[in-house]
């Protein structure tokens, strides 16, 4: 019992003692990843552009942030009111852009606060004079698209359904490929074979043919195409954790937490899986401009999002349909550039960041 016990008692100091490098380690590469400029930037330019997009719809939006009618407060973004509420003659929701309601707020002394664009991505403008899809404007300052729809709502909202759906899938992917691979390096063997021989039949699925058949079957949705994506994701990112595992199953620390008679999940989440994760967060933002990517291309042939949803492979197909509406391509091509190269640079400064070649 006496081995026992030192032995328990060594492995908490070795444990406390590998919690506190840990922490300095992630503070030196923190500053070390501040130094990279051009990563540090770019991480800081995405935050703000993602955090304003979670609230597209204070920014864009046809329905008023506020309004002040006969003396009482209303807050139709959170609340749907009928017309009779504003003293109008149906009983369904109220059209705040409708001249005939905003003559009646605007008069008595009423206060109507709209958002800084006062369009929603899917409101259309009936006040356009012209064809459609037409030019910027002061009341479109991206212009519409084919539908009389405010472009500028539709990238605002557009991009962040990408980016969402871009963070779930590299979510649900990263953890199936982390535990796949870990699975694989840590036991080896006959089940390192046999999950090999599954990932070379799965990676030859064609996944684009399966999507096809799948968006014909079923009605499409955002939550249709991460399943289906998820199911090819995390292939790429298992080889890297799989092989971490396999250097690291056979090390002292992992031998004597054996002799103890550690669990072997216990010995994978806990002493493994955290020297196995620099390839994973290297490569997430890389994984993320690929999600991004995949969703874009699928919108922009047609088996991505339903049509009334915001895209930006939407708007790239409508640019392409309508050559002549500039506004269209040249807009959706900035955002979505800017988004994947914004992405890079933070991918690059991650990479050079866990180097251990660098200091």
């Amino acid at each position: 019992m006496w081995w026992l016990t030192q032995g328990l008692v060594l492995t908490a100091a070795i444990e406390k003692q590998n919690r506190e490098k840990s922490i300095s380690l992630a503070r030196r590469r923190w500053h070390r990843f501040c130094r990279n400029r051009r990563g540090f930037y770019s991480l800081i330019i995405f935050a703000f552009f993602f955090i304003t997009s979670l609230f597209a719809e204070c920014i864009s939006n046809d329905k008023p942030l506020l309004i002040i009618y006969d003396g009482r407060p209303y807050f139709p973004l959170f609340v749907e009111y009928p017309e009779t509420t504003f003293g109008g003659d149906f009983e369904t929701e109220a059209d705040y852009l409708d001249p005939y309601i905003d003559e009646i707020l605007s008069s008595n002394g009423n206060k109507v606060y709209f958002p800084l664009n006062k369009h929603s991505y899917q409101s259309i403008n009936f006040t356009i004079d012209g064809p459609v899809p037409s030019p910027p404007t002061k009341d479109n300052i991206l212009g519409t698209d084919d539908r009389g729809r405010d472009v500028f709502a539709r990238l605002l909202y557009g991009f962040r359904l990408s980016v969402l759906f871009g963070f779930a899938l590299t979510a649900v992917g990263t953890f199936v490929g982390i535990v796949a691979g870990a699975v694989q390096g840590y036991f080896g063997g006959r089940t390192d074979l046999f999950f090999q021989r599954f990932i070379e039949i799965w990676g030859a699925m064609p996944e684009l043919y399966l999507l096809i058949i799948f968006a014909s079957i079923f009605k499409p949705s955002v939550l249709l195409l991460l399943i289906l994506l998820s199911l090819f994701s995390w292939m790429g990112l298992s080889d890297y954790v799989r092989a971490e595992f396999l250097k690291g199953r056979n090390m002292e620390y992992v031998k004597a937490a054996r002799a103890l008679g550690v669990r072997n999940v216990t010995i994978m989440y806990r002493h493994l899986l955290p020297n196995g994760m620099t390839p994973v967060i290297t490569f997430l933002p890389f994984r993320m401009s690929a999600s991004i990517l995949a969703l874009t291309s699928l919108d922009f042939l047609g088996l991505g999002v339903p049509p009334s949803t915001p895209s930006l492979g939407e708007l790239l197909a409508q640019g392409k349909a309508n050559i002549d509406a500039w506004w269209l391509s040249l807009s959706t091509f900035l955002v979505l550039v800017g988004t994947l190269v914004l992405l890079i640079f933070i991918g690059e400064a991650l990479r050079e960041t866990f180097d251990p070649r660098k200091n």
